[in-house]
């Protein structure tokens, strides 16, 4: 009789699995003074804190470079047009009204020329930077059907609905004085509503907004709420760290000339390019291929300016104003100053970029809708979400021309 042994063998399998928690480091923002030395301290090194501390003064510490993943662009889902009469197409050869409108301004803004707010309204910015991307390309300035046809291919649907998100809780303070006495001591300057916050990530205002989504309680927004925007890419303010921007080969070669007369600050290459024709059947129209960029700025107060050439020497996120009421009626310094945390509501916005020409600078504001038209002390005003393209355009060791 055969036996047969039957083994039975147990194996013990260990699955270890781990799963890393990341914490978020956040920069201190620069403490920004406007005095005569044409390069401010560095910024802190990045502590692990919830939210920046309150302005310190300048310390001379090693220059941090950004240490956090750029958070992913949301993802917009496109919408119908919300008015369905502006839907009718406008003539390819005049100036556009209706979606159209919006179609364009949203065309130029990826192009980098900046057509101010994006309302639907083609105003004084957005013919501006129409010139200017027919001097790029070689179109008689005037002419509207080359921008109108790229445009029509380049954004098909001219809206979408965005999602508030949930960072946005992060970034607004209901409570956000307006006095400048009491500023100092709040940690950020924050957005003071959620609208604000979503009319600025999207390059358009309030009113705007409110006419797109008349059926919403605009005031009264949350995360995860939805509305219709215009279709640009977003301005991430969640993704500013406080860095302070070094030199670069090739963008710091480049030349910046701010029209004050325009309102237009123009963006060159460091060599001109070689001049070609667009068409030789068009009339006589001449590319300008050095020129790179244009954005909307506001000028100082003719008596502020600084006219002539100067270098950028420095340019920092999230930057601290120096609030002296002195210096802003006859631009002479006094010692009765307050330091202001950065924050989108800071009066000189998301990011600073100092010249040669001490207390003068390009930076951003907190009130995207008066470029163009209020004036500064002396410095030149962008819209936030232009000025933080310039790192990408322009760096430290440029020229900057104020005409």
């Amino acid at each position: 009789m055969r036996i047969i042994s039957l083994v039975l063998l147990l194996c013990l399998i260990h699955v270890h699995a781990q799963t890393p928690v990341e914490k978020g480091r956040v920069l201190k923002a620069l403490p920004l003074d406007f005095d005569d030395s044409p390069q401010p301290s560095a910024p802190p090194e990045p502590v692990p804190e919830p939210e920046p501390a309150p302005a310190p003064a300048p310390q001379p510490t090693p220059e941090p470079q950004p240490t956090t993943e750029p958070a992913p662009e949301p993802t917009l889902t496109p919408a119908p047009s919300p008015n369905p009469a502006s839907i009718e197409p406008s003539p390819i050869d005049q100036k556009p009204t209706g979606d159209d409108a919006v179609r364009l301004q949203i065309f130029l803004d990826h192009a980098n020329f900046g057509p101010g707010v994006i309302d639907g309204k083609i105003g004084q910015f957005s013919e501006l930077a129409v010139k200017s991307w027919n001097e790029l390309h070689g179109h008689p300035q005037d002419s509207w059907t080359a921008v109108n046809t790229a445009a029509r291919k380049a954004v098909p649907t001219p809206f979408a609905v965005a999602i508030v998100p949930e960072i946005s809780e992060k970034w607004v303070d209901t409570e956000l004085t307006y006095k400048r006495s009491q500023q100092g001591s709040v940690k950020r300057m924050s957005y003071r509503a959620i609208v604000e916050f979503m009319s600025e990530r999207y390059h358009t205002d309030i009113p705007y907004l409110t006419a797109l989504n008349p059926n919403v309680k605009i005031y009264n927004l949350k995360p995860r709420d939805t509305l219709i925007v215009p279709n640009v890419n977003a301005f991430q303010i969640e993704n500013l760290t406080g860095a302070m921007f070094k030199e670069d080969e090739a963008l710091s070669q480049r030349h910046a000339v701010i029209d004050t007369k325009l309102n237009q600050v123009r963006i060159y290459e460091a060599n001109l390019r070689a001049l070609v024709i667009a068409d030789p059947d068009a009339p006589a129209s001449v590319a300008n291929q050095s020129l790179i960029a244009t954005f909307p700025i506001t000028p100082g107060k003719p008596e502020f300016i600084r006219y002539g050439k100067w270098t950028m020497q420095n340019a920092v996120e999230l930057p601290v104003w120096r609030y002296d009421q002195q210096l802003l009626d006859t631009g002479k310094r006094s010692d009765n100053a307050i330091n202001i945390a950065g924050g989108p509501n800071n009066p000189v916005g998301v990011l600073w970029c100092g010249l040669s020409k001490p207390g003068i600078g390009m930076h951003g504001t907190s009130d995207p809708e008066t470029i163009g038209r209020s004036r500064s002390a002396g410095c030149i005003r962008l819209a936030n979400w232009d000025i933080v393209r310039i790192p990408s355009l322009l760096r430290p060791g440029c020229s900057v021309e104020i005409r």
